[in-house]
């Protein structure tokens, strides 16, 4: 598939979806995953808000590298497609507000802050057919890098 079909279907996942889920882990390695409401604007910075206090957001100030992935569960089971991200994050402030509040639909109600991830790398599912992919020669399902 060339790289901009790859492109348009990361854009398409992200444009078509409201929630992402966010894979944290507090400073023990503990992992944590916390579906969001989330607000992009050009597919690289995500925003939601959160309570200081969540436990994602306690997981973040302490370790600010983080997983998501964006999917459509409704689909039937092997049809499936979803846009996986390594990032980084952390609670916006200061200047960085008014950009962070011009992207996010809505006032960020009291206890809540807005935070921010940052992707550095995006990757689907490897569009090969289910049985294996034969453009990279795996008899599974594997990720590949899609470049914005």
């Amino acid at each position: 598939m060339p790289d901009q079909d790859l492109i348009s279907v990361v854009k398409t996942i992200i444009d078509a979806n409201q929630y992402m889920t966010l894979a944290t882990a507090d400073a023990a390695g503990q992992p944590w995953a916390s579906p969001v409401f989330y607000a992009t604007a050009d597919y690289t910075e995500f925003y939601w808000i959160s309570a200081p206090e969540a436990t994602h957001s306690r997981n973040l100030a302490q370790r600010p590298r983080l997983g998501i992935v964006i999917f459509d569960s409704g689909v039937p089971a092997g049809t499936g497609q979803g846009v996986y991200m390594s990032a980084t994050a952390r609670q916006v402030a200061g200047e960085d507000l008014d950009r962070g509040l011009a992207v996010y639909p809505g006032p960020v109600p009291a206890p809540f802050r807005l935070y921010r991830a940052t992707a550095s790398e995006h990757s689907i599912l490897c569009p090969g057919d289910s049985k294996g992919c034969g453009a990279h020669g795996l008899p599974f399902d594997h990720r590949v890098t899609v470049r914005l």
